[in-house]
Formats: C-alpha cells, structure tokens, sequence
C-alpha cells in the first residue's frame, strides 16, 4: 500500500491582481507520426489547459510529386500514378482523370462503359465511407469492431476489383473512351450479391452505432461547420451537405449516365461530427439505390470506344477542366495540351482532402485536444492527396 507524503503540501493557484486565474498557454505539435493524423501530417496547436486556442495544419511531408511527374510522360502513362492519390478510391481516381482527358479530346464513351463506371464508383463510396467511419470511430477511442465490420465488407469489393483489374487496390482499370477489361456475367453477378447484401450490414452497423451514448455526447454540436463558411472554403462532398450545401456533381453534370438514375441527395442540418458520420451512412444507402438500378439497366456493347487508338495517344491543343464527385468530394483534373500532343503541358489536381483540410481550425478551436482526433478523422482525408 502507497503511504502519503507527511510533509505534502497541497497544490493551490493563486489569483491575479484582477481576481481571476491566469494560466499560460501551451503549444503542441500533433504528429508528423502520430496514429491520429492518418498519415505524416501535423497539427500545430495551442492550447489553454485542454482547450483549443489556435490550430495549424502543417503539410508537405509527403510530397511525391504527381503532377510534375505526369508532364513528363504520356497521356495513358498517369493513368496508374492517380490510382495512388487516394489509394482507398483508385477506380473513382482513375475516372476524373479519363473523363478530363476525353473532354480535351472529344472522346465519346459507349453506354456499356458508363454503366460499369458509375458500378465501380458506386462499390467505391461504400467501400469508403464504410470506412472512414470506422477510422473515425477508432479514433474516437472504439476499437475494434466497427472497423473491423467495415473492413469485412470492404474485402467483398476488392475481391470484386481483383477479379476485374487484377490488382485489389491499385486498380489501373479506366481507360479513355472507356475500360480496360469488361464485365463478365460472373462480375455482374457478384455485384449484385454485394449490393444486395450490403443494406444487412449497414442496418447492423447502424444499430451498433447510430443512437450510441458515447457516440452522441462525443460528436453532437462538435467541430461545426457553418454552412456559409463551407461554401466560401470550397468544401465539397460529404463534409459540404453535413452542414446543409446541396450540391453533388452527380446531380449537378449528370456525368456517365448519373442523368438517367434516380436518387437522392441527404443533407444535414448542424454540420456537426454527428451529421458527418449519419450522411455518409445515408449516402450508402443511396449508393446501393444506384447500384441496383446500374445493374439491371446495364447494356450489351463495346466496353471501350473503338476508334481510340491508346498507342500514340495524341491530343490536339487546348485546355479542359474534368470532374466527378468522388467520395470523399469533388476531385477534378485541369489539363493543357499544347503542339504535338503527346503529353500534358500543364497537369493539376484539385483534390478534395486538401481543400477539405483548409477549414480544420475554425471546426476545432473551443473543443478539447481529443475532439480535435475525431474532427479531423471526420473530415476524412488520405495524406497521398494532400501531398500529391
């Protein structure tokens, strides 16, 4: 047994002149390895006890880059350096690149190749957010099982990506005009098992989570995002309709054949922690809406367009700007081509988790340094993106 001190004092504070308490601020740098930040990316911040005075995201630590690599090569040669912007999302990666390519070039892409993309971007949203809430959960101090369930569900899709691209991660699948490899009657098949099978585990996981205390009293009315502060920062996605923005650019370029199926856009109210995890449960919801209807609606035909000759790949002068509504928000190519046309003069990314990180200090300041985990970790972003 511990005995106390004899000679122990008690600890006291003393007032200032004006009566009130005065405590010194301190600051802590949070990463660049840290479990918390996703990757190697810093917080730098300062705090009065345990509370958030200010908040610095600190970038570059990852810098590989991706752009200037992709103007040194050709058009088709970048086609598997995006599949490592966000490695968790490679096929709707690959899809903003192609389809900013096929804008410069005129390129039209037979129906049958529209249905397997939006297949494949839709399989790629709930592999996701599935996902990113069990990260987010993780953080939140859960270990273990939501992630978990989510990765059980995730393995079903990559065995799915395997089967098509070969690869269960760095999928390489898109092409312009297209895709690399069509959908046999057995792809389609599983598919539609998973699609079937997956609003069983999304009730499951809503159960387990969804009207949880801890989750409640940790993410309800935490890291808020006012709704006329996400549209100024340009935020997008998930983050931009938790705080009410109704903007999804399926909805709004009806890209692939998104203009012929039918579904809905879930927007929250506060933009709190809480609607950012419970909008991405009602997006898997509809993302299995669109999957049901892609796949029964699929056509026969060519997978990719026939009169685009990938060798030599050539592309007129000229300047485009492609874009999908990714996961994780809007991921969008700018592309200049100029004489000879062999490869991009000008390549640029406009990648959702940077834009998205932007706004990190308004949603954290005023919260503990635990809150702040679980704010970034429902901001949902990959380091690879951020740093490209």
């Amino acid at each position: 047994m511990i005995q106390p001190l004899t000679d122990a004092k008690p600890y006291t504070l003393t007032p200032g002149s004006n009566g009130v308490i005065e405590t010194q601020t301190l600051e802590v740098s949070i990463g660049p390895q840290h479990p918390s930040t996703h990757g190697v990316f810093r917080m730098d911040c300062v705090l009065d006890g345990e509370s958030v005075v200010a908040l610095k995201p600190v970038m570059g630590y990852l810098h590989r880059n991706h752009e200037q690599l992709a103007e040194r090569m050709a058009w088709l040669g970048s086609m598997p350096y995006t599949d490592r912007l966000d490695y968790f999302n490679s096929m709707t990666n690959n899809w903003a690149y192609a389809l900013a390519v096929e804008k410069l070039a005129g390129i039209k892409v037979p129906d049958r190749a529209e249905y397997i993309r939006v297949i494949m971007a839709e399989l790629t949203r709930l592999l996701n957010h599935s996902c990113v809430i069990g990260f987010m959960l993780q953080d939140l101090g859960a270990w273990g099982t939501p992630l978990l369930y989510a990765f059980r569900e995730r393995e079903r899709i990559l065995d799915l990506y395997e089967a098509v691209s070969g690869s269960r991660m760095m999928c390489n699948y898109m092409r312009f005009g297209g895709v690399r490899v069509n959908l046999t009657d057995e792809n389609l098949a599983t598919a539609k098992d998973i699609a079937t099978r997956f609003p069983r585990f999304l009730d499951e996981f809503e159960k387990l989570l969804t009207n949880n205390e801890v989750l409640l009293a940790r993410t309800q009315r935490v890291g808020v995002l006012p709704k006329e502060l996400a549209i100024n920062a340009g935020i997008s996605g998930p983050m931009a309709r938790a705080s009410g923005v109704d903007y999804d650019l399926r909805k709004v370029d009806k890209y692939g054949v998104y203009g012929r199926l039918e579904f809905r856009v879930p927007l929250g109210d506060i933009g709190d922690v809480y609607d950012r995890y419970y909008i991405r449960v009602l997006e898997m919801r509809e993302s299995i809406k669109i999957l049901q209807q892609a796949l029964r609606d699929i056509p026969q035909g060519p997978h990719i367009a026939p009169e685009v000759k990938l060798r030599n790949f050539k592309i007129p002068p000229g300047d485009g700007y492609g874009r999908i509504e990714g996961p994780k928000g809007e991921l969008g190519f700018y592309l200049v081509s100029d004489e000879g046309g062999k490869q991009p003069y000008r390549y640029h990314v406009r990648p959702p988790s940077f834009i998205n990180l932007t706004i990190l200090e308004d949603m954290c300041v005023g919260h503990k340094v635990a809150d702040v985990v679980v704010i970034l970790g429902s901001v949902d972003i990959v380091l690879g993106e951020v740093d490209r």
